[in-house]
């Protein structure tokens, strides 16, 4: 019998981004504020597939394979705080159309090869802080980031030596 994986579509932020997000996050929030992501696990989750066998893995990355969407520009613009999650997020204030079009392709795509989704909307963001407890002041007008998108990545989630890690499993480019 095949092992299952913990996986999870989603946008890669690109490197130099990532160090200027996790820069501005430590000027931004105290240490005490909640636990820091690490830099090489900054991304946006489209869909999260959970644990998944290799045969639903090989047919999803087969749907995957056929999406053909071009890409966009995201702006990472707007900051806040789910305390029930208790979790800090950075992400688009406007979400682009390619953006929530690729989400809801791939969750649904997701959910029809069983992979259980969330019934909550989907709302793009990156993680930043973890059992977070305070409020965050709403980013300054100018504050953001903006990349542009040509690819979405299957991620791997594993847990060693008492940390998470996401690795690249496999990727596809916008067309």
């Amino acid at each position: 019998m095949s092992e299952s994986k913990r996986l999870f579509f989603a946008l890669e932020i690109p490197g130099d981004i990532q160090q200027h997000i996790v820069r501005w996050r430590a000027e931004q929030f105290p240490v005490e504020a909640g636990r820091p992501i690490a830099a090489a696990n900054l991304h946006i989750t489209l869909a999260f597939l959970g644990d998944v066998s290799e045969e639903k893995q090989r047919v999803l990355a087969a749907q995957a394979s056929r999406i053909a969407q071009p890409g966009f520009q995201l702006r990472l613009d707007d900051a806040g705080h789910w305390p029930r999650s208790r979790v800090v997020w950075l992400g688009p204030r406007q979400a682009p159309r390619g953006l929530l079009q690729l989400a809801n392709l791939l969750r649904a795509q997701a959910a029809r090869s069983g992979c259980a989704q969330s019934p909550q909307p989907f709302h793009p963001h990156v993680t930043l802080l973890r059992n977070a407890q305070h409020r965050v002041a709403l980013p300054p007008p100018g504050f953001g980031w903006t990349f542009p998108v040509d690819a979405f990545v299957l991620y791997e989630s594993l847990f060693e030596q008492g940390r998470t890690r996401y690795k690249p499993v496999d990727r596809w480019l916008l067309k």
